[in-house]
This record gives C-alpha cells, sequence and structure tokens, in this order.
C-alpha cells in the first residue's frame, strides 16, 4: 500500500442498523481513517422495505464505536437519490465502495453508479462482497449481480470459493476478484469471558446456537444430531431472529423426542445479553450447510468456548481442530451427532475450552485494508 491518501466513500449499513454488516461496515471505516486515508459512510435510512426483511433492522444502542462521518440519507425508496449520492460521491471520494450483502440493494447501487459514472472523474467503484449471491437464491438474483458486478471496476470477496463465483459473473475479459479475509469486527459486550465461573466438574451440559435462523444455517440437523449423537442430559439454546417463526423447528424437536431439552429464543440478541448466553453453554455448534464468512467463532472464542463446526465455507479456517473445537462435515446430521458425541467424551469439553484463544484483529485488518485499497 502506497504512502497516498485514498479519499474513501463506504456505501453501506452503520448504526442504527444492526448486525454484522453494520459492525463491518463502522470498524472498515475506522480502521481506514486511521490509516491516514479520509473516509466517510453513506449508510442508510431506509434500506430495505419491511417485507424483504422479516426480523428487525436497527437497535437503539451502537454495538461499537459510531463512525462519526456517516451520512444517512439513503433510501431504498428514492431513486433520485441514489443518483444525486453518486454524483457527490464522485466529487469526494477517489474511491466508492459498495458493501454488497443482497441483490436487494443492486438497483440502488446501479442508480449510485450511473451519478459517479455520469461525472467522467476518476473515481474508481469496488464492489466487496460479503455474499456474492445468497445462500436461498432466486433466479432474478443472478441477472442482478451480473449488472452490477460488471459496471464496477473491481470486486472483492472474502473467501475463494466466493470468488469463483464472482468470475463466472464478471465473464472473459475482466480483471480477477480480489480476495480478501473477513476481519474480526465483534460487537462490544463488556462480559466476562465464559470461562469464568465453571461449574464443579468443568461443564454445564449445554450447547448454543448464536444468529439468524435460516435453512442454510442447519438448525434442523442440530436437533437431530442432539437426539442422535449428544448426552440426553445435554440442552440447547437456540438464540437468534427465526425466518418463518419458531413453528417448524418446534414440532421437529417434539417429533425427535428433545423438546424438553431445547431453548428457541425468537428475536435479535443485543451485545449486553451475549455474555450470560456464552456464560450458560459447554460450547457453540455452527451446523452450517453452507456459509462464506461468520463472525461467531471468534465470538465464541472472545468469550472463552470452543466450537463444533462443519467445514462450510470458511469455518475450518478459524476453528483449530482438537485443539480449540471440532469439525464435521456439513449438512450431515450423523456426522454432527458424532462430534458432539466426541465432544461429550470425559474431560474433552474443559480440555477443549483450555485451548481457545482470543482472535489477535491487528493483522487481519493490516492484510484487508491493503487488498481492498489495491482492488
Amino acid at each position: 500500500m502506497t504512502g497516498v491518501p485514498t479519499r474513501v466513500a463506504l456505501v453501506g449499513p452503520a448504526h442504527p442498523y444492526k448486525g454484522g454488516g453494520a459492525r463491518h461496515t463502522t470498524e472498515l471505516a475506522h480502521r481506514l481513517s486511521a490509516l491516514g486515508h479520509p473516509t466517510a459512510i453513506e449508510s442508510w435510512r431506509a434500506q430495505y422495505p419491511a417485507a424483504l426483511y422479516p426480523g428487525r433492522q436497527t437497535i437503539a444502542d451502537p454495538e461499537g464505536e459510531p463512525y462519526p462521518d456517516t451520512r444517512r440519507d439513503l433510501a431504498w425508496y428514492r431513486p433520485d437519490g441514489w443518483w444525486r449520492a453518486g454524483r457527490r460521491l464522485a466529487r469526494e471520494a477517489d474511491l466508492v465502495v459498495l458493501t454488497v450483502f443482497s441483490p436487494v440493494q443492486v438497483p440502488a447501487y446501479l442508480g449510485i453508479l450511473a451519478g459517479v459514472r455520469s461525472r467522467r472523474g476518476a473515481t474508481r467503484v469496488v464492489a466487496l462482497c460479503h455474499n456474492v449471491l445468497p445462500h436461498e437464491r432466486r433466479p432474478v438474483d443472478v441477472s442482478l449481480v451480473r449488472a452490477l458486478l460488471r459496471r464496477t471496476d473491481g470486486v472483492v470477496t472474502h473467501s475463494p470459493g466466493q470468488a469463483l463465483l464472482a468470475e463466472g459473473l464478471l465473464g472473459p475479459g475482466r480483471d480477477l476478484p480480489v480476495v480478501a479475509e473477513m476481519p474480526p469486527h465483534l460487537p462490544e459486550t463488556g462480559g466476562a469471558a465464559a470461562a469464568d465461573g465453571v461449574p464443579p466438574g468443568g461443564e454445564r451440559r449445554h450447547l448454543l446456537f448464536l444468529g439468524i435462523v435460516r435453512p442454510y444455517k442447519g438448525v434442523d440437523l442440530l436437533l437431530r444430531a442432539l437426539a442422535e449423537g449428544a448426552p440426553p442430559d445435554v440442552t440447547l439454546t437456540v438464540a437468534g431472529e427465526f425466518w418463518g417463526g419458531t413453528a417448524e423447528l418446534e414440532a421437529q424437536a417434539a417429533v425427535l423426542g428433545v423438546a424438553d431439552r431445547v431453548r428457541l429464543l425468537d428475536g435479535y440478541v443485543p451485545a449486553e445479553d451475549l455474555p450470560a448466553l456464552f456464560g450458560s453453554a459447554d460450547a457453540v455448534v455452527l451446523p452450517y450447510r453452507t456459509a462464506t464468512a461468520t463472525q461467531n467463532v471468534w465470538l465464541a472464542h472472545e468469550h472463552g468456548l470452543p466450537v463444533v463446526a462443519t467445514r462450510a465455507g470458511t469455518l475450518a479456517d478459524h476453528v483449530r481442530e482438537g485443539v480449540d473445537g471440532l469439525l464435521c462435515e456439513p449438512g450431515d446430521a450423523a456426522d454432527l451427532a458424532r462430534a458432539l458425541g466426541e465432544f461429550y467424551a470425559p474431560g474433552e469439553p474443559a480440555r477443549l475450552r483450555a485451548g481457545v484463544r482470543p482472535v489477535d484483529a491487528d493483522p487481519y485488518w493490516r492484510a484487508y485494508t491493503e487488498r481492498l485499497l489495491g482492488a
């Protein structure tokens, strides 16, 4: 990375929007600014129609330090504002970064791109793809994302698999997508590590799944594995926003005979509630069928918990198997049941907990910002 400052505009969610996307955009702005690059966030006052996002979109209290130079003018229902924002960003920025989470964003991003291009300046536009395509996609999603990526000057993804997917959408004659590993952007929980106050015997006999509950996350597989592989006294909490409600999983738990061992907590989990959840568990279980990148391995380790995860996406890159967690095959309830049974072998929870170390975020962010600025 050169010593010449780059004026950067990040187009994406920030507080009061919740979750990892807003935390990532905000932390990225702080990191770029600390490196001497004047950075602004172009955020939303209305990001999605409520019908397209059934969960809670905003929160009252920020989950980290807000970034001071943040505008919140974009709205999904004001296309005239998209173009005007692009015109302004072309004057103010050398690099515009469009953070891509969903194809729903594409019409607005195309409007911003049109505004940037209308000024015929040297401003570069890069698509920063948290997800190139949704895990559960519709036919129109491919055409929307293809239209966006082909109009940008560069594409950044968070894994080689996502880069390959983006390459197919870009078509021949384009520079290859840049792979930049997702860095940690953990919420500020202010809580003690879950290793504190471990009961006699070193086990709580309780597991935790945390995050939005959607089919690709594999909670249905976790219920089967709990019934088939975990000791009969081990319980489970599933905490997060349930897309589609809890009825289907409640019915599955009843059929499997584990309804009295499973607690389903439907709703966004604010940062201040996380320490108690982690403090109740022996491990976090991530039974994903597919994945791009997730913070939940690092978040568990930050609170002293080992992780049982599938090898989907980049999950396996952050779990040292047999040291601070166990791995199994994605989409395979029997293999997940095997991993849960091995986790509860005598003395194993305490041994794996002893191997957990919090992540050092700085090296990840140094590499990430260099890759992004060079895209």
